[in-house]
């Protein structure tokens, strides 16, 4: 039986916003390009002179503005919009409450919020779900972008009726990781699962500052899903140098995340799945609670049947 929560892509974007926004991502690689080039080029030698370090300005400036110009104006400005988009459509009674609960949390932070993002990616619901509630993933997938960042313990977990939370130390394996600008080498990281659709992920940064990633998975059909990005942050500076930031951290990550989604997507979970199941490691808590929850009436995705038939 299909999920309720499923929906129509064409209502997620239309033709003139999807050209649009692959001209923006078309954009972003080449200016990223650019500066990578010229970083490489600047301290292959070892000395950055006046000239080369105006060379690699330049295009950063650019990189920088062009993040700004997102056009998400008129196609997406708020992730808790667009779960107001759902929960009008005929769902089921226990969809609703679980959007109820994604937006209750969202309009909490919505004095915090600086940036939306939204992708229709063409991989099931289940392989997004199983990437966020892999800590190693981190590790893993995200090395480049999180400059050798490692999940060095888990603190503590706490079962909810819906989900569950994982706190998790990790630490700044380089000393020249930029992350080290905003937070100490060591903190604890909070990862919530709220809802089977809405994840959380909480970092603290410096002081008692923070930044708050929610991560909605709206499933489309048994193929592709929907996957809204939002960030909070009570971080203080210039707002639009903290956006255009945020926003290429954000497509930065998700960048990375495609290759390990595709192959999420080509073994159908089944080996994750078991892999999960025998080995006790804390690392994988958080996905074996949500099979524990809804391994049985998440049947509607062709990866999740596979699941259930494991079991």
């Amino acid at each position: 039986m299909k999920s309720d929560i499923y929906m129509d892509s064409s209502a997620a974007e239309s033709p003139i916003h999807k050209f649009r926004n692959n001209i923006w991502i078309l954009g972003i690689f080449s200016l990223l390009f650019g500066v990578v080039d010229r970083a490489i080029t600047i301290y292959s030698d070892n000395y950055v002179s006046a000239i080369e370090f105006l060379q690699l300005l330049i295009p950063t400036i650019l990189l920088l503005g062009w993040l700004y110009l997102k056009p998400e104006e008129d196609w997406v400005s708020n992730g808790s919009e667009q779960l107001q988009q759902y929960r009008e459509k005929n769902l089921s009674h226990q969809d609703k409450v679980y959007l109820s609960t994604a937006q209750a949390r969202m309009d909490e932070l919505q004095a915090q919020h600086k940036i939306s993002q939204c992708y229709v990616l063409p991989f099931p619901y289940l392989c997004q779900i199983y990437h966020l509630l892999n800590l190693k993933h981190l590790e893993n997938v995200h090395s480049f972008s999180l400059g050798n960042l490692r999940v060095v313990g888990i603190s503590d977990v706490q079962p909810t009726a819906i989900g569950g939370t994982v706190s998790f130390q990790t630490v700044l394996d380089s000393p020249m990781n930029v992350l080290r600008i905003w937070r100490r080498p060591v903190v604890e990281v909070d990862l919530v699962l709220h809802t089977p659709y809405m994840v959380e992920l909480s970092v603290p940064v410096y002081g008692e500052k923070r930044i708050i990633i929610i991560f909605n998975v709206l499933p489309i059909n048994e193929a592709e899903h929907e996957f809204l990005i939002d960030i909070y942050s009570d971080l203080e500076g210039p707002k639009f140098l903290l956006q255009a930031l945020l926003h290429f951290a954000a497509c930065l990550t998700l960048f990375e995340d495609l290759p390990y989604l595709r192959q999420l997507a080509n073994r159908n979970l089944l080996h994750a799945f078991r892999s999960s199941q025998s080995s006790g490691h804390q690392t994988m808590w958080l996905f074996r609670r949500f099979v524990d929850l809804y391994g049985s009436n998440r049947s509607s995705q062709h990866s999740a049947n596979q699941l259930e038939s494991a079991r």
